[in-house]
């Protein structure tokens, strides 16, 4: 509905596999069709922030293979009550839906490393978009950065838990003290570098760190 990434990560087909940021509408449908034609085994649900594009989808998939979902445990109540970090128009429109989260949920904080997939995880606290949002880095190769960092932007920082002030901070402390050659796999839009972003990205090039 919003253009939503979601990644399905694996090493390769027949393997284990992360499910990231499943959002909205349910395309749990599509996951588990991803997941069937690759003979993919889902181990766990990693989110980057509480926002509804990013979560719709996991207590259905999370509950629906057994798995536990990961999120910031300063985001983790948007899972219940997502109305703590969007706006009350956007809330209305949903007002149709009952919302509560998976059966296994576990708190992130910052540092966390998480071994999955044979993937060494670690999770990176990035407040601005939202309080608790996370980007991930896979490997010290990829950087799943959420609605943090996108090709050529950043996450906006006017809804609910938003910051101008933190992302600032992230962006200086989180972001452009990453390696050059990450990959990055933005929550919205196109792949990208921390490279290409630290030299083209308007919101990056005034900063210093």
């Amino acid at each position: 509905m919003f253009a939503t990434n979601c990644w399905v990560i694996a090493t390769g087909a027949g393997q284990e596999c992360i499910i990231v940021d499943p959002g909205m509408p349910d395309i749990s449908h599509e996951i588990e069709t991803i997941v069937r034609e690759n003979n993919l085994k889902p181990v766990a649900a990693l989110i980057t922030h509480g926002h509804l594009d990013h979560t719709f989808s996991v207590k259905v998939l999370a509950d629906g293979y057994g798995i536990s979902s990961y999120i910031h445990v300063d985001d983790r109540p948007a899972l219940a009550h997502p109305e703590t970090c969007h706006g009350a128009d956007f809330m209305e429109s949903l007002s149709a839906f009952t919302f509560v989260e998976p059966e296994s949920v576990s708190d992130l904080h910052h540092g966390d490393i998480l071994d999955f997939v044979g993937l060494s995880i670690t999770a990176i606290h990035a407040p601005g978009h939202t309080r608790g949002s996370l980007m991930y880095s896979i490997n010290n190769e990829y950087l799943l950065s959420g609605d943090v960092l996108f090709a050529g932007s950043i996450g906006r920082t006017d809804l609910p838990t938003g910051s101008a002030k933190a992302m600032e901070k992230t962006l200086k402390t989180r972001v452009l003290t990453l390696a050059d050659d990450l990959r990055v796999l933005p929550g919205h839009g196109p792949e990208t570098t921390i490279k290409f972003e630290r030299k083209n990205n308007p919101y990056l090039k005034d900063l210093r760190v």
